[in-house]
């Protein structure tokens, strides 16, 4: 057993907002796709942040898409006044991108494209900047054969790489954390891909964050009981105020999952 479960009764675990960019703006996708403006990305972080969330993540979405970097001012903005840790992705390809972000406000970067094509990128940023701020985000999509493919882009493009091997590679390289979105799940409210977490989960000895599929307390409780998911991500559960952070964490600790509290 992975040693990072021995130790799960006594670990709080961590409740995650995540802010999709756009053009500026915070956009919320369905499937990845079907972009709903929902907000201003500070404005957004803030009121995360005053409600009690543990941490965030900001991903440009259409960076990699389009090849671009991140908008470096924005995230300045952004990070200006939320004291709580920050995961930045999007367009990330070189070490001087990262360690931009790291000197706008991010502490860790998430790489998924760039990755999937320069593996030993993942290396050569762990080995500049510790593995704590490294952080592999792998997009997930199955398929008939009942395995997960990585998908790139935004969700938009398949690589032919499966998930699993792929995470192996990720832990075997050092990376810090693993971000699972399910493209499936994404935008749909109805609950995580608890098959996929704990196939993901189960095989690794570093921090495991699902996403993609929240929509209420439950599932929240559910993939970290039955999946082992050490923290969980949402977006729509908070940009439509389907209920609040405090409520979450509330329903979480009712049911013996332990988080930071308010």
């Amino acid at each position: 057993m992975p040693k990072k479960h021995l130790h799960d009764k006594f670990s709080n675990k961590r409740i995650i907002a995540r802010l999709d960019i756009k053009g500026g703006n915070v956009v919320k996708p369905v499937h990845t796709e079907a972009l709903r403006i929902v907000g201003k990305p500070r404005e957004r972080a803030e009121l995360y942040y005053k409600q009690g969330i543990d941490e965030i993540v900001y991903m440009d979405i259409v960076a990699s898409l389009y090849g671009r970097n991140l908008d470096f001012d924005l995230l300045r903005s952004v990070a200006e006044n939320i004291f709580v840790p920050l995961t930045v992705g999007g367009g990330i390809r070189t070490i001087k991108d990262i360690n931009e972000a790291l000197r706008s406000g991010a502490d860790k970067v998430a790489i998924n494209t760039y990755a999937i094509g320069n593996p030993n990128f993942l290396e050569k940023a762990i080995h500049e900047f510790g593995s704590q701020c490294i952080v592999l985000s792998i997009e997930a999509k199955k398929q008939a054969n009942g395995h997960w493919e990585a998908y790139t882009d935004g969700g938009r493009e398949r690589t032919g790489v499966d998930v699993v091997e792929w995470a192996r590679q990720g832990i075997k390289r050092g990376v810090g954390e693993l971000l699972i979105t399910s493209i499936d799940r994404d935008g749909t409210r109805q609950g995580y891909d608890l098959d996929l977490i704990k196939r993901i989960s189960s095989l690794s000895p570093i921090p495991v964050i699902a996403y993609g599929g929240a929509g209420k307390p439950e599932d929240m409780g559910e993939v970290i009981k039955k999946a082992r998911a050490d923290a969980v991500a949402a977006a729509s559960i908070f940009h439509y105020d389907l209920c609040s952070v405090r409520e979450i964490k509330k329903h979480l600790n009712s049911i013996g999952v332990y988080t930071r509290t308010l």
